[in-house]
């Protein structure tokens, strides 16, 4: 199988480049990075062309200004997705990423071009607001607030030199995320899969199911044992309901309603 030639710039990460007949596009968490999504890149690239989300202030883009506007990251990240649509497109995101990936994707609708999936994990629907202030909080007490969310990889923040390094665009996300406003418009006319931890401390059952209000397609709702990042110990069976579901996807990308 050879691999579309494209230079995937500094937004996308292509770790397993493949011409299968769709692609997914995976956008990670606060203070995350493209290369949470390698396992599942890897798993799905028999059958799933992964391109993964790379925001910049974080790795080899540490040293460029993060974003701290959801919706003017949304218009950034657009402007990257298009030259890849020219496949049917389906988004993955995680927590911030699933706001960010909601976002993209109705913009896309706007362009006429729906999506073949939306897959949300570990986020309250958008129009569901709770008041947070983590990125006006000191260091210590930004961190410590994100410990409970036991995500395996905060461990480097144990690591002075490495939390020199996430700290800024852990609260840059933070902040976009808790001044994000959900502005009213069309509902999306993809199939929305939503994924859930059933004690995380972030998203209630109530609220997941809640993202039924923005789609006209159909719905699903996936919970698994596990609080926010239930993701890192369940991904072999969320990126099995994916491929599934991808599975399907044989046909261009839907022009309109």
């Amino acid at each position: 199988m050879t691999a579309t030639r494209r230079d995937p710039g500094a937004w996308i990460r292509r770790f397993h480049p493949s011409d299968a007949p769709v692609r997914l596009v995976c956008f990670p968490h606060a203070g995350g990075s493209a290369s949470y999504y390698h396992r599942m890149s890897r798993t799905l690239s028999a059958e799933t062309d992964v391109l993964a989300v790379q925001y910049p202030g974080r790795q080899e883009r540490r040293g460029e200004p993060c974003v701290v506007d959801l919706a003017k990251l949304a218009d950034l990240v657009l402007e990257e997705i298009r030259p890849w649509a020219d496949r049917p497109l389906a988004f993955f995101g995680h927590s911030m990423g699933a706001l960010l990936s909601f976002e993209v994707a109705r913009r896309l609708e706007h362009e006429r071009v729906t999506l073949s999936a939306l897959f949300v994990s570990g986020r309250r629907a958008p129009h569901l607001t709770r008041h947070g202030d983590l990125h006006l909080r000191s260091d210590d007490e930004l961190v410590a607030e994100v410990r409970k969310l036991n995500n395996d990889g905060l461990r480097l923040l144990d690591e002075p030199e490495v939390r020199d390094l996430l700290l800024p665009p852990l609260r840059s996300d933070y902040q976009a995320v808790e001044t994000y406003r959900y502005q009213l418009g069309p509902a999306l006319g993809c199939p929305v899969v939503v994924f859930t931890g059933d004690r995380d401390p972030q998203v209630t059952c109530d609220e997941a199911r809640a993202w039924r209000e923005h789609t006209t397609g159909a719905f699903e709702l996936r919970s698994f044992p596990g609080g926010h990042f239930y993701l890192n110990t369940h991904a072999t069976a969320v990126t099995e309901v994916v491929a599934t579901h991808l599975r399907n996807v044989r046909t261009p990308p839907a022009r309109g309603r």
